[in-house]
């Protein structure tokens, strides 16, 4: 869904032999940190604006001279989404490459196959924007940039009864996919709690291209909202055969749409999502991250860019407090993190979780007559 003062941290990390926090091949120059992302397959988008916000923080920190005069790279894999080869890509990074931190992976089922690894082997691994409950429960080496499902899942539950007004909603999501159920089970709960009644809940399997039967039990059901929790892939399917049924209520989903606005057309218009941060927050901080990345990109940045490039800052700023770049100093000096990123103020609960807000945004269609997403409301923890 989930930014930097920054590349200290990487400096300092490559320096220690043996130990080195990610110092290819032992060169004394430069600094490696490894990451694993999803840049290509189904949901490259997130990946490779992940690892553009990424790469931005990097050059930012070594224009101002690197840590220690030491120069720092990204040694990135790519595991397609795909959570075996997320595991090779581990084992590379960390037994060849010698990999101490790792960014990665993007998405839940990826990132947690290898959180076992990275709490065994003492690497301390931040996900960008892994949302699943269970990831941080591998130990007190995993962290996330990112707030949680059941926070997501009940801001949409607030949002569509309290800001839209609904009362009847229906929800179609993937049963094989967590991500999706999880979504799915907060938002029923905030959505009852406030007095709304799920009057459809029909679900479909990963893969699936062909919604329509699923989508008139919803269309019979008369709903005035629906919750799509899903990739901007899938959603951007079920958008089209919804309104093709005449289904022209709103629609409520979660960061997993960021990637919509390049990848749908006015079938997700009156469509709503919540997400990391806003692009037109008038927060300095933010201005000042969207101005350099449409620079070197040509583009606004996303919640996953957002979210790439807040986890360098975070680790930079735990490797100063921590004095050093022993893994369990910089895992110790992270977890009492309490800043102000792009994608807000952040603090860690006792699980490594963020304890942060979440924002709303809307899809409308800009003056060119492209898509674009414009900033809601927010939702406080």
């Amino acid at each position: 869904m989930k930014k930097m003062a920054q590349l200290s941290f990487f400096g300092l990390i490559a320096c220690m032999a043996g130990t080195l926090l990610g110092c290819s091949k032992g060169s004394g120059n430069s600094i490696t940190i490894g990451g694993i992302f999803p840049l290509s397959g189904s949901v490259a988008v997130y990946g490779v604006e992940c690892k553009n916000g990424i790469d931005l923080a990097i050059e930012e920190i070594n224009s101002a001279g690197g840590i220690n005069g030491k120069q720092v790279t990204l040694l990135s894999e790519d595991d397609e989404g795909n959570p075996d080869k997320t595991v090779n890509a581990f084992k590379k990074l960390t037994t060849k490459d010698h990999v101490k931190i790792i960014i990665g992976s993007l998405t839940s089922g990826c990132t947690q196959a290898i959180t076992t690894l990275s709490q065994a082997s003492k690497i301390v691994q931040i996900a960008p924007a892994a949302t699943a409950p269970a990831i941080t429960d591998a130990g007190d080496y995993i962290f996330r940039a990112c707030f949680i499902d059941p926070f997501q899942g009940t801001v949409g539950g607030k949002f569509a009864t309290g800001d839209l007004g609904c009362k009847k909603a229906a929800i179609l999501y993937d049963v094989g996919n967590d991500y999706s159920v999880g979504l799915t089970d907060n938002f029923e709960k905030s959505f009852t709690d406030a007095g709304g009644q799920i009057v459809a809940k029909e679900s479909y399997s990963t893969g699936d291209k062909d919604f329509n039967a699923q989508l008139t039990k919803i269309k019979n059901a008369s709903p005035d909202v629906v919750y799509l929790p899903d990739y901007y892939g899938t959603v951007a399917l079920i958008a089209k055969q919804l309104r093709a049924q005449g289904i022209n209520t709103p629609i409520v989903g979660a960061d997993g749409w960021d990637g919509l606005t390049d990848n749908a057309g006015d079938e997700v218009l009156n469509g709503f999502y919540s997400n990391h941060y806003a692009s037109d927050s008038t927060n300095p901080a933010v201005q000042k991250f969207v101005k350099a990345f449409n620079t070197k990109y040509g583009k606004d940045p996303n919640s996953f860019a957002a979210l790439g490039y807040d986890c360098v800052y975070m680790l930079r700023d735990a490797i100063v407090k921590a004095g050093s770049t022993d893994s369990a100093s910089v895992k110790d000096a992270l977890a009492a993190t309490n800043g102000d990123y792009v994608t807000g103020h952040l603090t860690f609960n006792e699980k490594h979780n963020p304890v942060k807000s979440a924002v709303i945004l809307e899809l409308v269609k800009g003056d060119n007559g492209k898509l674009k997403t414009v900033y809601k409301t927010t939702v406080n923890p």
